[in-house]
């Protein structure tokens, strides 16, 4: 083990350079920041947002600051895709350290209702559908 590693309190072992507190890399949004920001971003037909609605599946943070997200629509051929694309882009952007953002749309798994979070399936409820 190097010196380096032996300062660093029990857990923290593997933890790069450039990289604060529980793996956060300076500078760079976290997970959790990426996916608040990607709340204003909404399926055009449906009045929640895609990180509530479970359309987000993963969010990878690169250290040169480009975001990926992969992610799906509530069903393939969505005439929206293209703006959801370019609002999730758009609110991505708006985090200190993102230099870029790749889109990635899926479609395995599909997505299900199932997928929603419980503040997605409260809000679908209050706009009148059974979930």
């Amino acid at each position: 083990m190097d010196e380096r590693q032996e300062a660093l309190p029990k857990g923290e072992e593997s933890r790069s350079e450039g990289e604060g507190p529980a793996g956060v890399r300076e500078g760079l949004p976290t997970k959790e920041q990426v996916l608040e920001a990607l709340k204003v971003v909404y399926d055009p037909e449906i009045p929640v947002n895609i990180v509530d609605l479970g359309l987000v599946y993963d969010v990878e943070i690169h250290e040169n600051g480009v975001v990926d997200l992969t992610m799906t629509l509530t069903a393939i051929g969505c005439p929206a895709q293209d703006m959801v694309k370019a609002d999730a882009e758009m609110a991505v952007m708006r985090l200190p350290g993102v230099q870029g953002v790749n889109v990635e749309f899926v479609w395995t798994p599909p997505w299900t209702p199932a997928r929603m979070t419980e503040e997605g399936k409260r809000m679908m409820r209050m706009f009148g559908f059974n979930v």
